[in-house]
């Protein structure tokens, strides 16, 4: 019986690309050439690891800063590693555009909840403090392809030297950091076994980027976002740094990753502060292990929108005071635990 990942329209089958870099060498320096190989990117780049002059561990013992030279860029990342051994999930946490990885590990917290449940989360740096999200070119980000190529990169990183598990990866994010999640999650399903987006929302117009497989979503959304409006923002205002990307509403993004997916009409019921739709993914579901399973499967593959009243620009439950104009924080979700407890049910 096929795991929910086999099922992703594309011909690759990421675990087991992910499997064979486990057997390259290793010796201090971890490098893999472009070509094609079964399994593989069409343009794999060029990556090597090691820990730079200068660089040191954070005073905690579970995180640590790590870099990774890829498509002759160096990329930092923020790494935070649970007590538990063996093969572990790991979350990749993009932050929002301006942001670094300190302030989404600070904004999210996902490192101390995650850590409690065996995952490791590593918190990757943008070029120039923002992602490559959608699939338009621009002058700051000539090649839209880039930070695909280099979370497909950190994730084989992370596998080979920190024993991520390639069965449970997933990728979260907030603003353009939720995009770039959203991006992942559409173009390589098969990789990823979830993923999810607080106030990002899929890009549309020229850089539209549109879901290939069924692949477990969850879509946080504050109602009264002032920053980039619910119900999307089709021609967005000129900016003289980076162009900012059209997009789809929250609803229209979730809807196509369960379009995606086979989903079946979503059922949508209120709790205190929010409501949640939900789309369950049947070709997923017709798959499924059954409950005699020993991982406990036979729990059905969803698509979810959390739209939570009186939210902003924001990450729900989170303790800090966002920038002036983003909008409130609502304190009735817990982003970060219902996030991981997404991901662990999927």
């Amino acid at each position: 019986m096929r795991s929910f990942r086999d099922l992703s329209s594309s011909p690759r089958r990421w675990p087991a690309a992910l499997a064979l870099a486990l057997t390259l060498p290793l010796a201090g320096c971890a490098t893999e050439s472009g070509g094609r190989e079964s399994g593989r990117p069409d343009s794999a780049p060029s990556v090597s690891s090691t820990s730079p002059p200068g660089a040191t561990a954070s005073a905690a013992p579970e995180a640590v800063r790590g870099w990774l030279r890829a498509d002759g860029h160096t990329r930092r990342y923020l790494l935070h590693r649970p007590a538990a051994d063996g093969p572990r999930p790991l979350v990749i946490a993009f932050h929002g555009r301006g942001a670094d990885a300190a302030g989404m590990r600070e904004k999210s917290r996902l490192e101390k909840a995650a850590g409690a449940r065996g995952m490791l989360v590593a918190y990757p740096e943008g070029l120039d403090n923002g992602w490559g999200a959608g699939r338009q070119a621009t002058e700051r980000r000539p090649d839209p392809d880039l930070d695909v190529r280099f979370t497909e990169a950190l994730i084989r990183h992370l596998v080979r030297t920190e024993r991520a598990d390639p069965e449970r990866v997933y990728v979260a994010g907030f603003s353009n950091g939720g995009s770039m999640a959203l991006r992942m999650a559409a173009e390589r399903p098969g990789l990823l076994a979830g993923a999810a987006s607080v106030s990002g929302q899929l890009p549309a117009g020229a850089a539209a980027v549109r879901p290939t497989g069924p692949v477990p979503v969850m879509v946080v959304y504050g109602a009264d976002d002032p920053v980039r409006p619910l119900a999307g923002w089709p021609s967005p205002p000129p900016d003289p740094e980076e162009p900012i990307l059209p997009s789809l509403s929250a609803r229209d993004s979730a809807e196509a990753f369960a379009a995606a997916g086979g989903a079946g009409e979503p059922v949508t019921e209120e709790a205190k502060g929010y409501d949640r739709t939900v789309w369950r993914l049947t070709e997923a579901a017709s798959d499924a292990p059954d409950a005699s399973d020993a991982s406990g499967g036979g729990r059905e593959a969803t698509v979810q929108l959390l739209v939570v009243e009186d939210a902003g620009h924001t990450w729900p439950g989170s303790s800090v005071t966002p920038p002036k104009g983003f909008g409130p924080t609502s304190k009735a979700l817990n982003a970060t635990d219902t996030i991981l407890d997404f991901f662990a049910a999927g």
